[in-house]
């Protein structure tokens, strides 16, 4: 290095910048990484393609099967059955697209994940998809499926259509008769699918007590890594693939698999359904707390459904725009979220509030407090102490 007098000096010691320590409730997001998936990850040696027949590839196979045997297991399912994909959106796309019958019909709610949702774009399904209405709480109405309701013509599901429903919404917990739709979709003739990544780790999940045919889940929403996730295949469905290249997986999905993700992928799974019944309790005693606390201020609704997941708290609050809230609880070191989605900059109002019947100001006003393995009492504390000042301070800038 040169100084102004072109002489040689000794570049400074870096210093380590310490980052003030957040409260983090945004786990519905993302989870950050579990200390025991990093360290899969880490010890994951570099190894060959696991499609290759070398003794590398072979390697590499084993460390795959071995990985996607764990996660099987934890479902309670057969390795063969799970699919992994690059995340939850993939599974999803996968198994509609690819159950569905060339001129098959998508049945879902009106509160799905967009990556259900937004199948119904004109350059995907679009006008091969019913939309069925929930109720205030968000709750699917199941005899809308049976009977067509959002169709014109007034029929319901038939053989080759897909039904999808949602376990746990993403936005407002709320967990939905998956088990009654799977029941309902197959007196019709058709396959039942349900999107579990907010599910996955937090409540139970089993395949057999759903008895749907196809399961999607996510690694980053448990302490995985970001990249991977996966789709139970019931044993005789049958999926078409959606892109073309090798076949590696099922000869329907291709693309080659990532060992260190698929490693990571299972030591999070793992890690967080041993710790479930413990970390599940934990997260309804804050929830409860979160709701007694912030329901007897004026003006703050709380979401609940008759059943939601004990990890996701939603508030709906009056005269206070979400998005405006965040940034006072940013201030405060608190990470939360909106219920609306902020699409290329532009706040929009929650899709799902306003299918569960809320005007614009209120699915404006929504706040998603969501909680995972690294959430501590004193994160519930701060948010407690930090949030009614933040909601004064942004309505008094109206």
């Amino acid at each position: 290095m040169l100084t102004d007098h072109g002489e040689n000096a000794q570049s400074p010691e870096p210093r380590e910048v310490r980052r003030p320590r957040r409260t983090y409730l945004d786990h519905a997001a993302t989870s950050p990484l579990r200390p025991c998936a990093a360290q899969a990850m880490a010890d994951t040696p570099a190894l060959g393609n696991p499609s290759a027949v070398h003794g590398s590839g072979r390697a590499a196979r084993a460390m795959l099967e071995d990985a996607r045997e764990e996660i099987a297991a934890l479902l309670g399912v057969r390795p063969l059955e799970i699919i992994l994909t690059s995340g939850g959106t993939e599974a999803d796309a996968l198994a509609i697209l690819g159950g569905l019958a060339p001129q098959g019909r998508l049945w879902t709610s009106g509160v799905e994940h967009p990556a259900v949702a937004g199948l119904a774009d004109p350059r995907l399904l679009g006008q091969r998809v019913s939309t069925v209405p929930v109720d205030g709480h968000g709750v699917v109405d199941l005899a809308g499926f049976a009977g067509g309701r959002g169709m014109g013509d007034g029929r319901g599901p038939r053989p080759g259509d897909v039904v999808s429903l949602m376990m746990v919404n993403n936005e407002t917990g709320a967990v939905q008769p998956v088990a009654e739709m799977a029941r309902m979709a197959h007196d019709a003739g058709a396959l039942a699918h349900t999107d579990a990544v907010q599910a996955f780790g937090h409540i139970d999940v089993n395949p057999a007590e759903l008895g749907v045919d196809l399961i999607s889940i996510s690694a980053h929403k448990i302490g995985g890594p970001v990249g991977i996730g996966a789709l139970w295949v019931r044993r005789g469905v049958n999926l078409a693939p959606i892109t073309a290249g090798g076949m590696q997986q099922a000869q329907v999905r291709s693309g080659t698999q990532a060992v260190m993700l698929a490693r990571g992928f299972a030591a999070a799974a793992r890690q967080a359904v041993e710790n479930l019944d413990r970390d599940r309790a934990q997260w309804q005693a804050w929830h409860d707390l979160i709701v007694a606390e912030m329901g007897r201020l004026p003006g703050v609704h709380v979401d609940d459904a008759p059943q939601t997941s004990p990890s996701i708290c939603h508030l709906t609050i009056d005269r206070v725009r979400a998005t405006d809230l965040l940034l006072v609880l940013d201030s405060a070191g608190i990470d939360c979220s909106a219920g609306s989605a902020c699409q290329a900059g532009v706040a929009r109002p929650s899709s799902t509030m306003l299918a569960m019947g809320r005007s614009v100001d209120e699915a404006q006003g929504g706040l998603r407090i969501s909680m995972g393995h690294t959430t501590t009492r004193k994160d519930i504390e701060q948010l407690l102490d930090v949030l009614p000042g933040a909601i004064e301070t942004v309505r008094g800038a109206r």
